[in-house]
């Protein structure tokens, strides 16, 4: 999707699809595909926004980009530090452990990815100690550096989990993958279960330490008003595929895709004075087991026509560097932000 030479990830036909496995015997009688053909890349020092409903496979694209789920199908190249690139869906068990320290992950929840037996200080150097990189003294040093990064104070970090808020935890969990200094982060909806005022307070030091630490960054998320201030750019994903991806301000305020257009419009305005025409879709997301023939968005789309039910779109550049999967995307007039 983009052609640079500082490219830092291209994910190629990435699969996750999910056995279904019924009767007595246990058979395999289908599969949920999670996520069934997902291609983009990633510049470095790049914020990339991951955005749609619950459900349409987000998440399980991030994991499987970590190797926390095995793919299924597909690539998924890592240019390195120093040059060389790998295929991480294919590399063993201690490659893959050499890459964890590039390629950190943030939790969704920041409660139950911290382990409540253990102090912060555990927490956040815990990696340290897998990886050999610090023990001791220098340990406790570089812990403490950490939590100051991160606007916590280093006097807490013989506290235990469950003392601190929910910003706060999530701070600690920041600070515990920044522990190996990454250069790939993938951010898995680190601010939805917070409240408003810590939202924006945890995305500010997000977009603080990205320009600070030159860090790349997937940020998925399931509201466009949340990633629309710190995103480059933006794919959005429906029922295991990505429908339209683009530079934020291109998609937000025109969009090439019926679904994007409805995301779009959920999104509030700035001025309160200024009317929007909210799009209520009908029906749910479909099952990624059983999907819909065709375009995936048909049965939810007020523009669709026959061809629609019966061939699938592909992904493809409608205009420059603005790519949607839409039979009709060159001729609809979809209104974005302030259309």
């Amino acid at each position: 999707m983009i052609n640079s030479n500082n490219t830092i990830l291209e994910v190629k036909d990435l699969r996750q699809w999910f056995p279904i496995h019924r009767g007595i015997f246990q058979r395999v009688v289908g599969h949920t595909k999670a996520v069934d053909g997902v291609s983009f890349a990633m510049r470095e020092q790049e914020v990339l926004g991951l955005v749609g409903e619950s459900g349409c496979g987000k998440t399980t694209t991030g994991r499987s980009i970590l190797r926390l789920y095995d793919p299924t199908g597909g690539e998924v190249w890592y240019h390195r530090a120093d040059g060389s690139i790998v295929d991480v869906a294919t590399v063993g068990p201690t490659e893959m452990k050499a890459l964890r320290r590039e390629m950190r992950m943030i939790f969704q929840d920041p409660f139950s990815s911290l382990n409540p037996r253990m102090t912060v200080r555990d927490l956040i150097g815990e990696p340290l100690i897998i990886h050999n990189v610090a023990k001791g003294r220098e340990l406790e040093e570089r812990v403490a550096v950490l939590m100051r990064s991160v606007g916590l104070e280093p006097a807490y970090m013989q506290r235990y989990p469950h003392e601190f808020s929910g910003g706060q935890r999530q701070r600690i969990g920041l600070a515990r993958t920044l522990s190996l200094n990454p250069r790939l982060i993938i951010a898995d909806e680190p601010v939805s279960a917070l409240d408003v005022s810590v939202q924006a307070q945890v995305l500010n030091l997000l977009q603080g330490l990205k320009d600070e630490l030159g860090l790349t960054l997937l940020f998925i998320a399931h509201d466009l008003s949340v990633v629309e201030h710190i995103c480059d750019r933006i794919a959005v994903m429906y029922v295991g595929k990505i429908v339209e991806l683009a530079e934020s301000e291109t998609l937000l305020r025109h969009p090439l895709h019926p679904y994007t257009e409805a995301l779009v419009s959920a999104v509030p305005p700035a001025d309160p004075d200024i009317q929007t025409h909210r799009i209520i879709l009908e029906g749910d997301v479909p099952s990624p087991a059983n999907p819909p023939s065709g375009c995936v968005f048909h049965p939810r789309c007020r523009y669709a026509q026959d061809i629609c039910v019966q061939q699938e779109p592909r992904l493809v550049e409608i205009e420059p560097d603005h790519y949607a999967s839409c039979h009709f995307a060159k001729e609809l007039q979809l209104v974005g932000i302030g259309g």
